[in-house]
């Protein structure tokens, strides 16, 4: 669901890279203020988690879309909800900048999008209330489900409503409404599930720090998260490095969405203004564009007469050098974070 510049005009695109910026200097604040220091390498870990498994689309059966994970949810449950916007925020960045996974223009969309209704609406007033009357494997699988679907619903309408601001009347209100939401709505009931797999993981490997975000309390002195960072590291290099040849070419969620309406896949994009500066901006940052190597002819892996899945080094090394720099990046953030929080003290 990571919006194209095309779909946004300036002032729309603006307001919501404002929003996020304001919401990422508050998560800042908050986690100066109360963040357990222990946790960062957990932060950055589950970054590049989250890095490798967005860049694995599941194919949606009887629509000729697919759909991939965001993330929001298991980042939420297991960081609090100020550090996991942060990762969320650092993630599409990478992608935004480094891969041309979205918009320069639509970043702040996407992140909230992507970040402040999982982060802190589904996970606030959903999945909390519904597990501090319990934390059982069941109760947990419910309450991730419901709140991965219910945020993901947000973000897709709110793109509908960006785009409706931005005037793009290629994609009527209501007919761009009406593709969004049901193919979202399967994307987020896999989400759900996923997240509650990994949330009751890390209920048997380290329940405290599940109790600790929940009860916004610090890890009891002697609590490590080494065994939960070291394993969701693992799974992060697997899952960037080779099941990122297993994701389906058909295109995602919004972009079937816009296709079923509007006959193609993009919108065209403008020709004036910041939009082509950006993407001019953008071409020079982007050394792994698409997740390809640069020259790459564009062709899909997934095409008539090819198998799958396909042995691609290109996927490999984006999906493995990506989530090293959202590594990087996220435990920047929190020494940063750190160093702050000790001067002030």
């Amino acid at each position: 669901m990571h919006m194209a510049d095309a779909l946004l005009s300036p002032a729309v695109g603006a307001t919501f890279w404002a929003g996020s910026l304001g919401a990422v200097t508050c998560g800042t604040r908050k986690l100066k203020e109360s963040m357990d220091e222990r946790m960062i390498p957990l932060m950055g870990v589950l970054g590049a988690f989250i890095f490798a498994v967005q860049m694995i689309n599941f194919t949606i059966p009887g629509t000729g879309s697919s759909g991939h994970l965001s993330g929001g949810m298991i980042l939420a449950i297991i960081l609090g909800p100020y550090a996991a916007f942060i990762v969320m925020a650092s993630v599409l960045t990478v992608q935004a900048f480094f891969f041309a996974d979205g918009g320069l223009l639509a970043l702040g969309c996407n992140i909230w999008n992507l970040g402040i209704y999982p982060c802190f609406l589904a996970y606030s007033l959903i999945y909390r209330p519904i597990v501090r009357g319990g934390n059982s494997p069941m109760r947990i699988a419910a309450a991730a489900i419901i709140s991965a679907v219910i945020g993901l619903q947000l973000g897709a309408f709110s793109v509908v409503v960006q785009t409706l601001l931005s005037g793009r009347s290629e994609l009527p209100f209501g007919a761009f409404l009406l593709m969004m939401q049901p193919v979202h709505l399967v994307i987020g009931l896999v989400e759900g599930f996923v997240t509650a797999g990994v949330i009751n993981f890390i209920k048997t490997a380290r329940p405290e720090i599940l109790d600790s975000v929940l009860s916004a309390q610090p890890l009891s002195s002697g609590i490590s998260t080494r065994k939960v960072a070291t394993g969701l590291l693992v799974v992060a290099a697997i899952t960037g490095g080779a099941l990122s040849w297993f994701a389906s070419a058909n295109p995602d969620g919004l972009e079937w969405s816009i296709e079923k309406v509007f006959g193609r896949p993009e919108l065209p994009a403008r020709e004036h203004g910041i939009t082509p500066a950006l993407k001019s901006i953008q071409e020079k940052t982007a050394f792994l564009p698409g997740y390809k190597f640069r020259g790459h002819d564009g062709a899909d892996k997934n095409t008539v007469g090819s198998s799958w899945p396909e042995l691609d080094p290109e996927a490999s090394v984006s999906g493995v050098f990506g989530s090293a720099l959202v590594l990087a990046a996220v435990l920047l953030i929190g020494l940063v974070i750190r160093r702050l929080r000790r001067k002030s003290s």
